[in-house]
This record gives C-alpha cells, structure tokens and sequence, in this order.
C-alpha cells in the first residue's frame, strides 16, 4: 500500500531541506590586487627609502643647499663685516666659530661660502657630464676612425696631471692686476675642472655606448627605419644614462674638494669670493693662535664631500642589479 504523504515529502536531489531554492550565492572574495611594475628609476628608488645611508647623506645634501641658497635662515651677519677690534677672537656666545686676523665672522663666512663652493662644484659637473657624454656617444655609436680620433683626444687631456694641468689654466687665463669680478673667477675655475675631467665621462658613457648598442630593441628599431638621432636620443642614451648619473653624483664632491684644493694653493677662488677653500687658505699662516679658523670650514668642507660620495655610492647600489 502506497503512503499518501510520500509525494509532498519527497525533495529533488539539488535541494536540502529547510534551505531556500532561490537564495542569493554569496559573494566572492575580491581577487588580490597585483603590484604594477616598476622600472628602472623606480626599483631604484625603492631600494634607495629603504637605506639609511641614503637618508643620511641626503639630509646633509639639503642642508648644504639651504645654505647655499638662502644663507639668511642660519645667518644675519654681512660675512665682509670687519671689526679690527675683536680680531682673533675665539668661539663666543656672538661669534660661534671666533674671528678671522680682520675681525669678521667666521661663522658667517663658512655659511656664505656653501655657495660658491656649491655652486662650482654643480656646474662642473653639469658641464663636464654634458661634454662627456656628448662625445662618448659619438664616439661609441658611430665607431670607426671618429672614435679612435676622440678617444685619442681624451687620452691626451687624461694623461694631464690635474694639478698642474688647473695651475697651468688658471695662470694662463688669470689676467695680473686689476679687479676682477666674482663671476669671472668663478668661471674660470670651472673651465679649468671641465677641461681637464671631462674624459672620464667620455669613456664611461662610450664603454656603455658600446655595450647596448648592439642590444635586441635597438637592432630592431634599425631594422624598422628610425634614424640615427631617433635611436640616439629615444632609445640609447635613457638606457646608458645610469653609471653617467652615478658618476655625476660623486663628482660634485670631488668637485668641492678640487675647489678647495686649488683654493688653498692660491690659484682657485680668491677674494672677493667667499668658499670654503677661500677660507682654509687665508688661515694657514694661523693655525697656531687660531685653529678654530681651519677646524670649522674644513668640517663642513669634508661633510659636505663624504655626503655626496655616499650618496653616489647608495644610488650606484641601487641602480646596478648586480648589487641588490
């Protein structure tokens, strides 16, 4: 005998009892977001936040900036002010870093010379990274008998001792007599570091030249018919511009302790400019009554010059995939 009620219990086999058929499914997990690629600059960067060098050395950076250009924040006093009358006087509560033999603030002055220091140094290395690479690349893409004349060239202006080379230029250009203005002396002390530094640039930018010149992308974009100046400026030189910006960076300290140097044996900057090199070389016939003259622009002298020769060590760690 057939059960009655065995129709209305009976259930399909997709559902389960007490569960409606139609309910909503739920909803599903959003899919985790995938990071973007970085490039170059910004694996670069990514592995530069993470240095504590990096931080350290840039800090120093901006601070020598600062003073370079807006010395007001740190000091009020005229660095030509002369007072004969607190001559030699040492580290006070009014004057940090003492008096010069003239009686003006040495504090004053070693924050007014970040300037021209800077200033040297930054635009050397501009024009000297600028003529370097500008020759290294014609040299390194079109090869031949141009790049064995430019390289020959570069050779002889490397062989210069760097010295001897500055007095030489320096004494040839300087005219005796007469006042000169500052922008004169400064470009002149320029010409001379552009001169005689601009071929290691040259070689680094054509030994990198030569290497990616015969790269996959650039044979192609040949084959496809783009010009000699397409594949220069589009293609070569954004891919060779890496060991040139790591070398810049370490240059312009090179460059502040060349300025100083050439400074201190009197034939770099001289007055009225006011550097750190000019102002180490008016104190070495004081060190004895006052080596507080020499101690404190010499400090800022070689903060300066280790900060950006750490900084070019940490961007040349994080560009070069080698190191990470």
């Amino acid at each position: 005998m057939s059960d009655p009620t065995s129709g209305s219990l009976t259930t399909s086999p997709n559902e389960q009892p007490g569960l409606v058929a139609d309910a909503a499914p739920a909803p599903e997990a959003p899919a985790p977001q995938r990071d973007k690629p970085r490039g170059l600059l910004g694996d670069a960067w990514y592995d530069l936040r993470r240095k504590p060098l990096f931080w350290i050395s840039a800090s120093f950076i901006v601070l020598f900036l600062l003073m370079a250009i807006v010395p007001q924040l740190f000091t009020s006093v005229d660095p030509t002010d002369s007072d004969l009358g607190r001559s030699l006087e040492g580290p006070a509560g009014q004057g940090w870093f003492g008096y010069d033999i003239q009686g003006q603030d040495i504090y004053a002055r070693t924050i007014h010379g970040a300037r021209a220091s800077i200033v040297v140094a930054v635009t050397a290395t501009l024009g000297t990274v600028f003529l370097g690479s500008l020759v290294g690349v014609i040299a390194g893409y079109w090869g031949g008998w141009l790049d064995a004349l430019l390289s020959r060239l570069a050779d002889v202006f490397f062989g210069i001792p760097f010295v001897l080379g500055a007095i030489v230029i320096l004494f040839t250009f300087n005219t005796p007599g007469g006042r000169r203005g500052e922008f004169k002396i400064m470009m002149l002390v320029i010409i001379a570091l552009i001169t005689l530094v601009w071929p290691v640039s040259m070689r680094i930018m054509r030994s990198s030249v030569l290497a990616t010149k015969q790269a996959d992308y650039i044979l192609a974009a040949r084959a496809l018919g783009a010009s000699n100046s397409r594949i220069i400026f589009k293609h070569l030189i954004p891919n060779c511009l890496a060991p040139v910006l790591v070398y810049a960076t370490i240059l312009v300290g090179a460059f502040i302790g060349a300025e100083a140097t050439l400074s201190f044996l009197g034939v770099g900057l001289q007055s009225p400019v006011v550097s750190w090199g000019v102002i180490i070389n008016e104190s070495q016939n004081y060190l004895r009554v006052a080596p507080y003259w020499l101690l404190f622009p010499a400090a800022f002298l070689v903060t300066a010059v280790l900060s950006f020769v750490m900084l070019g060590e940490a961007v040349r760690e994080a560009l070069d995939p080698k190191l990470r």
